[in-house]
């Protein structure tokens, strides 16, 4: 974990499980080009969770998914898994901030400062939603000049004639 980065405690993995917007991120070649990126979380039959992450490749003008698996690195009341997509390899995602009411967004991060996402269970946040991940990734040493804010006008190939402008801007 990224230093000064905490699990969030009193975690509810059955309340976490379903459909995740990501909204807000640090780039890397794995998600370079994507737009309307998603991710689905459900329990695999031997307890671990099914991760399916999908996304529009703009460059490609094409959907990508990736499917992989998590498992919890303690107890499952600590939001501290290992995520893997290629076989034995794993990477940390730990939810470090979390809307415990209703389980509506989640700040992410993974092993060290370079992998950040905000995810929504809707395609948008409020602005105080986006001012507070802001907010507390600059205290943990994130790089927030350089998140960019995905743009979720895309549904299934073809782009919204009702998205806002600036959509994609914070």
């Amino acid at each position: 974990m990224p230093e000064g980065v905490q699990p969030v405690t009193g975690f509810e993995a059955e309340r976490y499980l379903g459909r995740w917007y990501e909204i807000a991120r640090l780039d890397h070649s794995f998600e370079r080009d994507l737009v309307s990126v998603s991710a689905e979380y459900s329990r695999r039959d031997d307890g671990a969770i099914r991760v399916l992450n999908r996304g529009f490749d703009v460059e490609d003008q094409e959907w990508s998914d990736i499917e992989g698996v998590a498992k919890f690195v303690g107890d499952e009341d600590e939001a501290y898994l290992k995520v893997s997509f290629f076989g034995p390899f794993y990477g940390s995602y730990v939810v470090f901030g979390l809307d415990r009411e209703g389980y509506d967004y989640a700040f992410v991060s993974g092993y060290n400062n370079d992998y950040l996402w905000l995810l929504a269970r809707e395609t948008k946040v409020s602005s105080e939603t986006k001012d507070a991940f802001i907010a507390r990734a600059a205290k943990l040493g994130f790089d927030t000049q350089a998140v960019i804010w995905v743009d979720h006008s895309l549904k299934y190939g073809v782009r919204s004639v009702t998205s806002e402008p600036g959509a994609s801007g914070r």
